[in-house]
């Protein structure tokens, strides 16, 4: 009986850390403008590794979302541990799967975190990056078409 009470109360000197369920990490919400039209879905990553931005295929680790497109549509990446990351998006109109193009020109809508510019190629992770912390951060991120 004594060994039973000793147990508890030592539960009791526990942090609440180690006893929660959730997962670790802050929620990124990113705000999404300037959509043409609201065919189909916005898909989008959120990553961590240069070498894979903005395309994400050849990144295990990134988080993906797809969400459908209307107005004002809102995309939640959650549990996402401190470090540095970036977003990169496309309205995928069709909803094919990959962002279309025409003799190299995107002819879907895409975006980046920080409103990343292009140039002559997509912008550079550098360009993009955002810090994320332990608590919730948002993103605006409008989206721009070419052709």
């Amino acid at each position: 009986m004594i060994t039973r009470h000793l147990f508890a109360a030592g539960l009791l000197l526990v942090p609440q850390t180690l006893l929660a369920d959730e997962p670790e990490g802050a929620t990124v919400t990113v705000d999404i403008s300037g959509l043409r039209n609201t065919r189909g879905l916005i898909r989008a990553c959120l990553t961590t590794r240069a070498a894979t931005f903005p395309d994400c295929e050849k990144d295990p680790q990134c988080q993906r979302l797809s969400v459908p497109a209307h107005n004002g549509p809102v995309l939640v990446f959650r549990h996402v541990l401190p470090g540095t990351y970036a977003v990169s998006l496309f309205h995928d109109q069709n909803s094919n799967g990959r962002l279309d193009k025409m003799m190299g020109i995107p002819s879907e809508g895409y975006g980046f975190s920080r409103d990343a510019p292009i140039e002559f190629g997509p912008p550079r992770f550098a360009a993009a990056q955002v810090q994320v912390g332990n608590t919730a951060l948002t993103l605006n991120i409008k989206v721009r078409y070419i052709l």
